[in-house]
């Protein structure tokens, strides 16, 4: 099977990345993803089965996908066909179904591996689906997108998602040994920066041996701590992009965090998103949203506090402006908590789908002429701060609807009190029932 550079047309002799150099020659050496390898997952059984079948890899960067494609087709003894969906086009995928088939009059299958596989279009995706439902390719695709959303159903139904993990500190520190062991000594680290170091790799374990292969040639005479650690390499960004899923990934675990009433959790959901450069706004309006869906009457106050950190921001800017983020945000994980308004607009909107455009009673219409006031409208009406009690229980549904109960206060913070408002205006109400 050819080497990767020698797919790109460099010879064995060209100076290749570290990551590349140690790359697994088996499946057993992939670090990270014994969930799929090992001998009850996925990727075990099928390879104990001995029949392969199309797969789509789902995972961050450097976790693998590449590698394990590749020693897939080892494993089957399939030719391997990489493409790359970026530099790909419809040209490019008829010459690889072609090349497919030919090899199969001669008994030799094809593993197709497709790196970025979420980008081919629709029908690009499509085209897909003839070769893999006669078998004419295995295809492997990898993504670090949700296939969920960027995938066609038919695809996804001939194929199964598997999904690579990050990697955790011991699979990184497995590499780095791994590292060490090629050039024959340790890296001139302190402990401290070691574990520095594979904190900057954010579990890419391609990442961390770049960083490795760039500490190897520093001719330093002493251990690098972590501050000359962090002078000597740029430290990585978060994985983090605005557009795509880990977007909602975060922020989606900042509102769970609040509605969790875990305050310290939520604190980090929202250090991480702004460490990443989201837009402070994009945050406030969420907790706007946490503040009305997930506290409502609960708490009257959370919504003031979410727009008044929106104020604070909006005047102060950044960072001063985001320590009013991290105040609202430790304000509404504490606050108690009620999905009572939330669950009764909801309500009241299904009556309103179903019942269509029925008429308020005639007794609580405006009459401004005399003729609607001579078709009844307004008679009967009895204006409440008459009544002794301040309230006249009389029916505000349409006439023909049954009466509904939408609000359904929890006991817990302000609506509690609702709560006995409430029951004390129904026990006033029966005493208007003919």
């Amino acid at each position: 099977m050819s080497d990767l550079f020698e797919a790109g047309g460099l010879d064995a002799g060209a100076p290749r990345p570290l990551a590349d150099r140690l790359r697994p020659k088996s499946l057993s050496e992939v670090v990270g993803q014994d969930h799929l390898l090992g001998q009850d997952g996925p990727l075990g059984r099928m390879v104990a089965r001995g029949i392969p079948h199309s797969i789509i890899l789902w995972g961050p960067p450097g976790t693998g996908k590449t590698t394990i494609a590749r020693l897939l087709s080892s494993a089957f003894k399939l030719h391997f066909d990489q493409l790359s969906a970026i530099f790909s086009g419809v040209a490019d995928l008829k010459k690889a179904f072609e090349a497919a088939r030919q090899r199969r009059h001669i008994g030799q299958g094809t593993l197709l591996f497709v790196d970025e596989i979420h980008r081919f279009n629709r029908s690009q995706q499509d085209s897909f689906l003839p070769v893999v439902e006669d078998g004419t390719v295995v295809l492997v695709g990898a993504t670090t997108e949700n296939p969920s959303f960027e995938l066609n159903g038919a695809l996804l139904s001939r194929c199964q998602v598997l999904v690579l993990r990050r990697l955790d500190d011991a699979a990184l520190e497995n590499l780095l040994q791994r590292a060490e062991d090629h050039y024959g000594t340790e890296l001139a680290l302190t402990e401290d920066a070691r574990a520095a170091l594979r904190a900057m790799a954010d579990g890419d374990g391609r990442y961390l041996l770049n960083l490795a292969e760039e500490i190897s040639g520093l001719k330093s005479h002493k251990p690098l701590d972590t501050a000359a650690l962090i002078e000597t390499v740029q430290r990585r960004a978060p994985l983090y992009d605005k557009g795509r899923e880990e977007h909602y990934n975060l922020i989606s675990a900042l509102h769970k965090s609040i509605r969790g009433s875990d305050p310290d959790a939520a604190l980090y959901w929202l250090a991480r998103m702004l460490a990443a450069g989201e837009q402070p706004l994009y945050i406030i309006r969420r907790m706007v949203r946490a503040s009305i869906e997930d506290i409502g009457l609960a708490d009257p106050q959370a919504v003031i506090q979410a727009l008044a950190a929106k104020d604070v921001y909006e005047f102060l800017g950044s960072p001063e402006g985001e320590l009013a983020l991290a105040q609202c945000v430790l304000y509404l994980a504490t606050a108690p908590k009620s999905n009572a308004v939330y669950k009764a607009a909801g309500a009241a909107g299904r009556s309103a789908r179903q019942y269509g455009s029925l008429m308020p009673p005639a007794h609580i219409l405006n009459a401004p002429t005399a003729l609607m006031k001579k078709l009844g409208y307004g008679s009967g009406y009895e204006y409440d701060h008459d009544t002794q009690e301040g309230f006249s229980g009389q029916n505000y549904f349409p006439d023909g609807m049954k009466r509904e109960v939408y609000y359904q206060p929890k006991e817990a913070g302000f609506e509690r009190e609702v709560v006995k408002r409430l029951e004390y205006w129904a026990k006033l109400r029966t005493r208007h029932i003919p």
